[in-house]
């Protein structure tokens, strides 16, 4: 299944203006990432993986959209999925990108 290309578009222009991003092939679909660190990912099924890290993580939780990641069986804290109706408004989208990024842009680069 291919990813969201609008979506991704939309990615592409919120992650213009910050420094030491690039994009990379995971998950069955596209993440960004920030001097290393994963910051976005686009989900096969049109939601967005958002890393937020474990302090924002349940505050992110309790958006209305928003869902914990379980890829595996167990829980991936600090990561966090919202489903496409929570990123249909571009606003939206930038303020889930905008909480990855405080947290991203705390790391050291790898």
């Amino acid at each position: 299944m291919a990813i969201d290309e609008g979506l991704a578009q939309r990615l592409r222009e919120i992650y213009a203006d910050i420094p030491f991003v690039h994009e990379k092939k995971m998950f069955g679909g596209v993440a960004f990432m920030v001097d290393g660190h994963m910051s976005c990912g686009i989900m096969n099924n049109g939601g967005l993986m958002v890393r937020v890290g474990p302090a924002a993580y349940a505050e992110a939780l309790q958006e209305k959209h928003a869902q914990a990641m379980d890829f595996t069986g167990r829980r991936m804290t600090g990561f966090v999925i919202v489903d496409a109706a929570g990123i249909a408004e571009d606003t939206d989208l930038e303020s889930w990108v905008q909480r990855s990024l405080r947290f991203v842009q705390s790391l050291p680069p790898k």
